[in-house]
């Protein structure tokens, strides 16, 4: 949902971009305007709650935070000295009110102010729902909400999540886990069906769910990863017990069964599966991909699209022991449509013509490039989110794997590490840790979004790691999502949140900074995004356009 606000004479705008959990205000002023400029005092006001002023947790030279506890004072004292703010820390279907005041040096009242009115999707009324999980406990927020879980885990590192305080485990999971368990009990009874796609399977309270719906005569079938010797293999099996043999099937592959998807299917007269909906993303069903490493479930009522993913399950379901048979399907049955507004993908597929189209729909930005992956790429797709020199496109980018471009930042000044903590504290900002994190992946969303703040975004979402063997070897799926400005808002909001979150990280951590840099008493903050053919100009006249 985007909505823009702005004077009478175009001075003075603001846009708000709403996404599922956080809203992205973007501000432009005119240059007539700047001289003696400060920057932009923010109220906001959610759902019947108070009008209150958003937070800045830097303040101008020799001043102390009013809120010590939080490290931060109010923009109307400390005003934000960027073009773009974003506050993700609100739930899905609420409205928010915001307020945008202009600050002056000298000025001892706030000067002219826009009001905006915006409401974060809760996905009822839509064919499509997604939903994030928050993830990051080294956050702030985290960090505040939740200091007896580092005493808990520092006295067993391995402490299951099931055993973490439930208000922590809510707030990392964010609704993820609860939609799955939703889309899991829309199957009621014998009437109803649920064919479930797994890559890993052990989180306790899908298994039972899903155990609980083959309990009620579900028709329940579930394909899983099933490699001789394998751990994950070990794992599955385990957790599929109380799943009667003939409703399980093993995906025998040398590759990865990467998929993780669920289709849900109403039995006709005839007893035969009539596709309603589909459950689809990058989440594995563990510990790790609910509630720690980042990751998006995508939902959608679109039969259609349900109807593609029975299909393939079907095929698998039929003979789980021959990838080639799949792949044969998929190269003749699946071929890449550039054309469709939604198109849904599978793979293993032969000539690697799901990552030439995945370069080509990168290549065709040419106004703003959002992504997140999580391991190596290959060189042909690093080369196309680098894209030319000096060219205008802006690039905001968050990779979980070191390479070449690791986290590139839009201004190209520098690579940052995407996945950086703060091990020692500094002014306004808390010490950092894993938190029982599994592992050093962090970020396993897959998501690009290109053109976002036009009207004519692209959005490409899966389990595709967008890698070789994702394209040749893995069973995969993906969506690639056009002209659909809300799914591009969800999507490309929550890149910008952990962009955003692990950059400063990293520049803090490697500029072993004390304390963050003070606010600018005068303008000059302000210089780059007024200088002709500078990104950031860029930023600021895209982002507040429309």
């Amino acid at each position: 949902m985007r909505i823009l606000k702005k004077n009478p004479q175009d001075t003075f705008r603001v846009k708000a971009y709403a996404g599922t959990n956080g809203v992205l205000l973007a501000f432009d002023l005119d240059k007539a305007r700047r001289p003696g400029f400060l920057g932009f005092a923010v109220e906001q006001k959610e759902a019947d709650k108070p009008w209150q002023w958003l937070l800045n947790s830097l303040t101008f030279p020799g001043k102390a935070h009013t809120i010590p506890k939080w490290g931060a004072t109010p923009s109307n004292l400390a005003p934000i000295q960027k073009f773009r703010w974003a506050d993700y820390s609100i739930d899905p279907g609420t409205t928010c009110k915001y307020r945008v005041h202009l600050a002056y040096a000298g000025q001892p009242a706030l000067g002219e102010a826009l009001e905006i009115e915006v409401t974060t999707d809760d996905g009822k009324p839509k064919d499509h729902r997604v939903y994030f999980n928050r993830a990051v406990a080294a956050s702030q927020s985290f960090g505040r909400k939740f200091s007896d879980v580092d005493k808990l885990l520092s006295k067993n590192k391995t402490l299951p999540i099931e055993k973490w305080p439930a208000a922590a485990c809510d707030w990392l999971e964010n609704g993820l886990l609860d939609s799955i368990l939703r889309f899991i009990s829309r199957a009621k009874d014998a009437q109803w069906a649920l064919d479930v796609a797994i890559y890993e399977y052990e989180l306790k309270a899908i298994v039972d769910a899903v155990n609980e719906a083959h309990k009620r005569h579900v028709e329940v079938r579930v394909i899983y990863h099933a490699k001789k010797g394998d751990e994950q293999t070990t794992a599955n099996e385990t957790s599929l017990k109380k799943i009667p043999a003939a409703k399980k099937r093993g995906r025998v592959t040398t590759k990865i069964f990467h998929d993780k998807f669920i289709v849900l299917s109403k039995i006709n007269a005839a007893g035969e599966r009539v596709p309603q909906a589909v459950l689809c993303g990058s989440t594995n069903f563990t510990e790790n991909g609910v509630y720690r490493q980042a990751n998006v479930v995508h939902e959608t009522d679109d039969k259609a699209v349900a109807k593609r993913y029975l299909e393939l399950f079907e095929v698998i379901w039929s003979n789980p022991e021959d990838v080639s048979s799949t792949r044969n399907w998929i190269n003749k049955n699946n071929p890449i449509d550039p054309n469709q507004k939604l198109f849904v993908g599978f793979s293993p597929r032969t000539g690697k013509v799901d990552l030439a189209e995945f370069i080509k729909i990168i290549k065709a930005a040419n106004t703003d490039l959002l992504f997140a992956t999580a391991f190596k790429l290959p060189d042909d797709i690093l080369d196309a989110l680098l894209g030319a020199p000096n060219d205008p496109v802006l690039r905001y980018g968050i990779q979980n794997t070191v390479s070449r471009i690791t986290g590139f930042h839009a201004d190209r000044t520098a690579e940052f590490v995407a996945p950086a903590l703060l091990s020692e504290g500094l002014e306004g900002w808390v010490k950092e840790g894993l938190r029982g994190q599994k592992g050093n992946l962090l970020v396993h969303t897959k998501v690009i979004v290109t053109n976002f703040t036009t009207d004519h975004p692209v959005v490409l979402s899966g389990s595709h790691n967008l890698s070789v063997p994702a394209s040749n070897g893995n069973d995969e799926n993906y969506l690639i999502m056009s002209d659909d400005t809300d799914l591009a808002d969800r999507y490309g909001l929550e890149i910008l949140r952990f962009y955003e979150h692990y950059r400063f990280r990293y520049y803090a951590k490697k500029l072993k900074l004390k304390e963050a840099k003070p606010l600018a008493i005068d303008d000059s903050w302000a210089d780059d995004y007024y200088r002709p053919g500078h990104l950031k100009e860029s930023a600021r006249l895209r982002f507040a356009g429309g």
